[in-house]
C-alpha cells in the first residue's frame, strides 16, 4: 500500500498506513480456513536441490518455481491451484485451478507455461517440492520430453521454495480471501485475472524495486 500511495505522490510510512487502515477504515487480517490433508504417494524419483535457495536469475526463463495451493468455494469444497513463477522477475507464467491435485494438473500447468514462452531447448530449471505430483513417473517423463531439468526442495523445508510460498500468500491475502465463490467458474476466473493481470501488470513487487513483474521483464 505504501508503494501505491508513493506512486500518487503521498509519502507515508508503513506504520502510519497500517494505523489508519486499522483504526480509521476498520480493515483487519482474515483468518484462513484449516488446510486440507493430503496423502503422500510413493515417489518414482526424487531430484537433488539444484536451485539451493539461489532465487536470482539473470534473464527470463532460466529458473522457474512451481507448487500447489488449496482454495475454497463458499460451501467449503476444496479446489487446487498449480502455479509457476519465473524467478527473474517473479512473474506468473502459468496458473491452473482444478478439483483434484494430480500429476496431470502439474503437467497441464507446465505445458501452459511452455506454450506461453519462446524457449530454446535445454537450460530451463524447474524447482518444486517433493510432492507426489512432481515425483510421479508421468510428470518426470513429461519434463524429460520437453528438456526441462527438475530440482526439488529438501523434505520439510518450505524455505527452499520461498518465492512460491510468498506468491500464494499474496494470492490469498489480496484476492481469494476477500470474496466468496459460489461456482468453480467464479473462482477460476478470479484467480487467473489476479495472476495474469493484477500480479503481473499492476501490483508493484519489492524484488523488482517496486516495479511490476511485467515492467521488470520487458526491461530485461
Amino acid at each position: 500500500m505504501a508503494a501505491y500511495l508513493e506512486r500518487r505522490g503521498y509519502g507515508y510510512s508503513q506504520t502510519t498506513i497500517h494505523k489508519y487502515m486499522n483504526e480509521e477504515l476498520g480493515l483487519y487480517s482474515i483468518v484462513r480456513p484449516k488446510r486440507p490433508g493430503t496423502k503422500p504417494g510413493k515417489p518414482h524419483k526424487v531430484f537433488d536441490n539444484k536451485l539451493n535457495q539461489d532465487f536470482h536469475a539473470d534473464k527470463p526463463n532460466q529458473k522457474w518455481c512451481t507448487d500447489f495451493t488449496y482454495l475454497f468455494l463458499k460451501n467449503g469444497d476444496v479446489r487446487y491451484n498449480c502455479a509457476i513463477i519465473d524467478l527473474h522477475d517473479r512473474s506468473v507464467v502459468a496458473s491452473v485451478t482444478d478439483k483434484h491435485i494430480t500429476s496431470d494438473l502439474a503437467v497441464r500447468t507446465l505445458q501452459k507455461a511452455l506454450d506461453s514462452q519462446h524457449l530454446t531447448k535445454g537450460g530451463l530449471l524447474l524447482h518444486s517440492d517433493q510432492g507426489s505430483q512432481y515425483t510421479s513417473k508421468a510428470f518426470i517423463e513429461f519434463c524429460e520430453s520437453v528438456h526441462v531439468v527438475q530440482s526439488m526442495s529438501k523434505a520439510g523445508c518450505p524455505y527452499d521454495n520461498a518465492p512460491m510460498e510468498r506468491y500464494f500468500n499474496t494470492l490469498k491475502n489480496e484476492c481469494t480471501k476477500l470474496y466468496e465463490f459460489r461456482t468453480d467458474e467464479e473462482l477460476y476466473q478470479t484467480v487467473e485475472e489476479f495472476a495474469y493481470v493484477t500480479y503481473n501488470h499492476v501490483r508493484p513487487h519489492s524484488y523488482n524495486g517496486y516495479r511490476t513483474p511485467y515492467q521488470a521483464r520487458t526491461a530485461a
